[in-house]
């Protein structure tokens, strides 16, 4: 199951072609390396909001109205190169709430949807983001997979209910604007993979959006992120970009490796949950 995480390099434009044409780029990039799989961070889509409405600054209200054009473009895209295209996020505008809605591209043109379940304050507070209601997982014939925004991969129950429900990878995309934070994801990611013996891929967007509010700094890497045991990498690490660097990072994941590790790891820590002490997730 080879994967690509994408270090989204945000800039000020000017039209929603340019946005596509950066898409673009880094999708046709991905398929050079034969990837199935695709990850954009994140509120890749706040790069939209640099363009003015009217000579006014666009806001995050104005977000929702490119849903049709963002839906096109990466449908488009999971079709004409057969890859899982998980675009990012994108703010969706429903019964009068915002979401953070992470989307999965298929290459027979379906999308899935997973809204942030879990919002930061900054959200909330400057944005009025509402917190999505349901987790889902999806079978794909590479592997079974879930998507957890950011934030979200802070919190060990949800990961757990995922795990619980045959998620072998986890699509983390995320969004940081320093050090501390990007660090709290990273470090989630790990945890996440060692408890559960899951992989985790995560990226984030870098470079910068002068005009747009809490989008001005952006601090992210990619990583694909393994447990730690025999087979893998001692760090827990199949690949990882450089910090802020405008690229992306390939790397192929052996879900028999998990398999193993599960059954005859060095520790076997999904199997050795005390379910008689906490909750199992059914």
């Amino acid at each position: 199951m080879r994967v690509c995480a994408v270090q989204y390099h945000l800039h000020t434009i000017t039209s929603f072609e340019q946005f596509a044409e950066q898409v673009t780029h880094y999708v046709k990039t991905a398929q050079e390396f034969d990837a199935q799989f695709v990850l954009f961070p994140e509120f890749i889509t706040t790069q939209l909001l640099s363009i003015p409405i009217n000579g006014k600054q666009a806001t995050i209200h104005d977000l929702p109205a490119y849903k049709e054009q963002y839906y096109e473009l990466f449908t488009t895209l999971a079709k004409q190169t057969n890859m899982y295209l998980i675009g990012g996020t994108h703010v969706i505008a429903q019964n009068n709430k915002l979401y953070n809605v992470a989307h999965l591209f298929t290459p027979d043109g379906t999308i899935h949807t997973q809204a942030k379940l879990h919002i930061t304050p900054t959200e909330v507070n400057e944005w009025g983001i509402s917190p999505g209601e349901d987790v889902h997982v999806w079978e794909t014939e590479q592997g079974t997979i879930a998507l957890l925004t950011c934030y979200d991969i802070e919190f060990p129950e949800i990961v757990r209910i995922v795990r619980a429900k045959g998620a072998d990878v986890i699509f983390c995309p995320s969004c940081t604007d320093d050090r501390h934070g990007f660090y709290r994801v990273r470090y989630c990611c790990h945890a996440r993979a060692v408890e559960n013996q899951v992989y985790v891929v995560t990226t984030g967007t870098v470079g910068s959006l002068p005009t747009v509010d809490f989008m001005r700094a952006n601090f992210g890497q990619a990583a694909i992120i393994t447990p730690n045991d025999i087979p893998f990498p001692p760090r827990g690490i199949l690949a990882e970009g450089e910090i802020n660097d405008d690229m992306v990072v390939v790397a192929d994941l052996n879900l028999s490796l998990l398999y193993n590790v599960r059954e005859k790891g060095s520790v076997t820590t999904w199997r050795d949950r005390r379910i008689d002490l906490y909750p199992d997730w059914k």
